[in-house]
This record gives C-alpha cells, sequence and structure tokens, in this order.
C-alpha cells in the first residue's frame, strides 16, 4: 500500500459505498424490469391473422 502526500484525495470508503449501492440499485431496477417485460403478452401472428379476418366480415 501506497502512503499519500499530504494534498492527495482517495475515495476511501465512501466512495466504494455510493458505487456499491449505485451497483445494487442497478441490479434491483433491472431484476424488476424483466419482471414486468415477463407479464407482457405478445399476440401470435396467426392470432393477429384471425382477428384481422374477423374485422373484414
Amino acid at each position: 500500500m501506497t502512503v499519500l502526500a499530504a494534498g492527495d484525495v482517495s475515495p476511501g470508503i465512501l466512495g466504494f459505498t455510493v458505487v456499491a449501492l449505485i451497483g445494487l440499485a442497478l441490479y434491483m431496477l433491472i431484476k424488476s424490469m424483466n419482471k414486468q417485460i415477463s407479464k407482457i403478452e405478445v399476440p401470435h401472428e396467426a392470432e393477429l391473422r384471425q382477428e384481422s379476418v374477423k374485422d373484414a366480415d
């Protein structure tokens, strides 16, 4: 480990904590986004064709 001079600054424990919390928040947001996206139902092409035929009649 190197010794810092009097005018040098290092991020220390506070910098690590901030980065760790941002990483944790990002993980939670991505996990929530995947959960919400998995709830979306996308109709298949065959279903869309059947609906368009019904609408045309």
